[in-house]
């Protein structure tokens, strides 16, 4: 099916312009996935994104996925929460010296539990210590209808809105195929979501 597609860009242009969430959530961890994992990587990847129309990377191979993440300028880091992994963010640092977060998100089950705040924060903190003098991100109307909310509300800013379509098959891949696994808790972004730069509303970011 082809569908309407808005793309929004998003960046951080100073440290302090950061607002940082934390979880008080006593078994929650973040940790550096420092040794190449393409395994684990593409685990986080279709567990993450498989509900939200993540795509680009199913075809990959093995060495795709090795050589990827077998780069300096590229760091994973990892939410558990009591030992399980419950989300994670992927960081690239550019040559103009800007860090992009290029994936950033949640195990369905874990939604809700105010992890994505505490994680996006651990996030951008890291972008900046890896020497970034810009921090940016893009977010679109396929994504769940809080992640353009739990960006805002951190500080990002709109940059640049794109339009387009996109053909979509009627279901999203899920975390692997025939899983059947239950939807998040969370709806995609709406119709009237994508009319318009939202406002911030904090009561909804715990479900990010």
């Amino acid at each position: 099916m082809n569908i309407p597609l808005t793309t929004w860009y998003l960046e951080m242009l100073s440290p302090d312009d950061l607002r940082p969430k934390r979880s008080a959530l006593p078994n929650l961890t973040v940790q550096q996935a420092a040794i190449p994992c393409p395994e684990f990587s593409r685990f986080l990847y279709t567990s993450v994104g498989g509900h939200w129309y993540w795509r680009d990377r199913l075809p990959w191979t093995y060495d795709q996925w090795r050589n990827h993440l077998n780069r300096p300028a590229l760091e994973t880091w990892v939410a558990y929460l009591s030992g399980t992994p419950a989300g994670y963010v992927e960081l690239a640092s550019q040559p103009d010296r800007s860090v992009m977060l290029d994936y950033f998100g949640l195990l369905p089950q874990f939604i809700g539990q105010g992890i994505g705040g505490h994680l996006l924060t651990g996030g951008i903190e890291r972008a900046w210590a890896m020497g970034a003098q810009r921090v940016w991100l893009h977010t679109c109307s396929l994504d769940s209808q809080y992640a353009y909310k739990n960006y805002e509300a951190r500080g990002f800013t709109l940059f640049k809105t794109e339009e387009t379509t996109v053909d979509l098959p009627a279901e999203p891949p899920g975390p692997w195929p025939d899983a059947a696994a239950p939807a998040p808790p969370v709806g995609g972004v709406s119709h009237e979501f994508c009319a318009v730069s939202p406002a911030v509303d904090e009561s909804v970011l715990g479900q990010e």
